[in-house]
């Protein structure tokens, strides 16, 4: 073992080991128990920055919500709204449905709508999870071409033990519709994930409100399997945004990405917007991103 002023390498890396340690109770005492990634003078009085804790649980996650792009597409606003999701960089991106423009049963034409929205979702740099709407399975036609490219119009998955289920008000279509084989469907995976800490619920038509003084026979059936459990529950549709209270949970009809708005403003429920999910052991905190509101670094550069 070469000898270095009376050391062998070993004895210093054992010393430097020692002195590291040492060190670290020292600074631990000095300011407390910090984040292994927090390095900042220690300071035993006061200081520059507050004391509440650093917002890093592992456990939470952000995801992001588009809605309706169809019934009345303005051209050129989903296609924008990729960017600006790219800009806020989610770890996923959820929808509402109506991605592409119905009333066809020309199967080509439908391909190319589908053809249409991928190469737009290409553009995202996350993972989307698809929802149906009206416009994208109108009919039997539009049915059978999206089973083909994408399989079930319905399924779930689970986040971080948060549990998403997503709902096909269109089945069968072209009217609001919930098959029982859906049904069944929905109360074997509740069944199989009591555990998760949250559930959301995606779906397009908002079933959850009154039509008549009652609810829809299906989703009742669904909101009925929900009762005494947390959970968040997106719908868009109607292109005007508003938020229901329902069991002590929220239930929220989104307004526009892109599809046929008078855009008269918050008061009315009408704009374009994305929405922000936190994900936190305290349930979901939300927050709507209005695309006006969102630009990259270039808003204005100096000359």
């Amino acid at each position: 073992m070469k000898i270095v002023e009376g050391y062998t390498m070993n004895s210093i890396k054992q010393l430097l080991i020692l002195t590291t340690a040492i060190l670290g109770v020292f600074f631990s005492g000095c300011i407390g128990p910090q984040p292994i990634d927090f390095q900042a003078p220690a300071l035993d009085t006061a200081k520059p920055w507050t004391d509440c804790p650093f917002k890093n649980d592992p456990n939470d996650f952000q995801f992001a919500i588009v809605t309706d792009r169809t019934g009345g597409c303005r051209p050129g606003v989903f296609k924008k709204a990729m960017y600006q999701v790219n800009l806020l960089q989610p770890e996923f991106v959820m929808c509402v449905g109506d991605l592409i423009k119905g009333h066809t049963k020309d199967r080509d034409t439908v391909k190319h709508r589908f053809d249409e929205m991928d190469t737009i979702l290409d553009s995202l740099e996350m993972r989307f999870f698809r929802v149906v709407g009206n416009n994208d399975i109108g009919n039997s036609v539009m049915a059978d071409v999206y089973r083909e490219r994408y399989t079930l119009p319905y399924y779930h998955f689970v986040y971080k033990n948060a549990l998403f289920l997503i709902v096909s008000t269109e089945d069968p279509p072209p009217k609001a519709n919930i098959s029982d084989t859906q049904i069944n469907y929905i109360k074997k995976v509740l069944q199989d994930t009591q555990s998760v800490r949250w559930t959301f619920i995606f779906m397009h038509r908002p079933l959850f409100v009154e039509q008549e003084g009652k609810l829809h026979e299906g989703w009742a059936k669904i909101e009925n399997m929900l009762a005494g459990r947390g959970h968040t529950v997106f719908a868009g549709h109607w292109h005007t945004y508003a938020k229901h209270e329902k069991h002590g949970q929220n239930y929220i009809r989104l307004a526009t990405t892109g599809g046929a708005s008078n855009l008269s403003g918050i008061g009315a429920g009408e704009f374009d917007h994305i929405v922000w999910v936190t994900m936190t052991d305290q349930g979901p905190r939300i927050a709507n991103l209005l695309l006006d509101g969102i630009y990259d670094e270039n808003v204005n550069v100096a000359e």
